[in-house]
């Protein structure tokens, strides 16, 4: 089968190849999926899982990509919940082999069913992104209607998830990024947007939640908008600076069946809309990761036509 694989963490994208590789093989509890689209997010390959095993062995070359839809084509031993020629998408485990290929092997529990309006683009695009913003604001977060939420990154990936996720849920959002992201954000359901090159971000006062995905100076600053009580929600770290008076979680996004099921729900409803991007196929997947300008949206990997 066709895969991209990396090799070397200090190239970055830079040192992604498409190669031929084995088809994997479904293990207990697993499924084989034919992929049919693909997420990637470029700050994957920083993180450590890409290059080692869980016992810190080197497991290069590794195709990365987590995020994915396709087709069931085969079930492993014991596995229950799907079937063979179902539609699916979901989050693959950190530290197997990922997405950007024709196959991969992914347990059964980390995938859901992708129904039949959705396509396969828009399924890709929804797991990192979706899962993250669910579980940031509402099982970390503990948001409530009526609060106050500043969203770092707003028409981003991550971000405009966010801002849809808790304007839906009540809350009052406010949104940062760069000046020409500021009518992307408004759209996606900010009241507010926070230019950080030239706007202060203290003038906005106290905020309930602080949904991070910057980190550095901006989430040490961050620290001091958070109420009485509040929370700092970050995906870019351990927080170098924590609320007066309030909490401060770091946290990995996990694949879960029922929230994918909730938040592609969201997408039929039309209460929820993804930002993607460039659209490219797997042979072109190198030369999309890698562009000569600045692109706005994820990029999906069409892996099937």
């Amino acid at each position: 089968m066709k895969a991209i694989v990396v090799t070397d963490q200090a190239a970055g994208t830079a040192g992604m190849k498409l190669v031929e590789r084995p088809e994997p093989q479904a293990a207990g509890n697993d499924v084989l999926v034919q992929v049919h689209a693909s997420g990637f997010t470029p700050g994957e390959l920083s993180w450590p899982s890409n290059w080692t095993d869980r016992l810190g062995r080197d497991r290069t070359p590794s195709v990365p990509g987590h995020e994915l839809a396709g087709v069931v084509t085969a079930l492993g031993y014991g596995t229950t919940g799907l079937s063979v020629g179902q539609r699916v998408f979901g989050l693959t485990d950190w530290t197997r082999d990922g997405t950007l290929a024709e196959y991969v092997a992914v347990e059964a529990r980390n995938l859901a069913p992708l129904p039949g309006d959705v396509d396969f683009t828009m399924g890709a695009s929804l797991p990192i992104s979706g899962l993250t913003a669910w579980q940031g604001l509402f099982e970390h977060g503990r948001l409530q209607a009526g609060q106050s939420v500043l969203v770092h990154g707003a028409a981003g990936g991550v971000g405009s998830m966010v801002t849809q996720l808790a304007r839906e849920a009540g809350a009052y959002v406010i949104g940062t990024g760069r000046a020409g992201n500021r009518q992307t954000a408004l759209d996606f359901g900010a009241k507010e947007f926070v230019d950080l090159d030239n706007d202060a971000m203290e003038d906005v006062g106290g905020v309930d939640l602080v949904f991070d995905i910057i980190g550095g100076d901006i989430g040490k600053r961050s620290a001091g908008l958070i109420r009485a009580g509040g929370t700092l929600v970050t995906i870019a770290g351990p927080p170098e600076a924590r609320p007066a008076d309030g909490l401060a979680i770091d946290f990995v996004v996990e694949s879960d069946r029922a929230q994918l099921s909730d938040v592609v729900q969201r997408v039929r409803d039309g209460r929820l809309r993804t930002n993607i991007g460039n659209v490219a196929t797997l042979d072109d997947a190198v030369a999309a990761f890698n562009p000569t300008e600045r692109r706005k949206g994820k990029t999906i990997i069409r892996v099937r036509p």
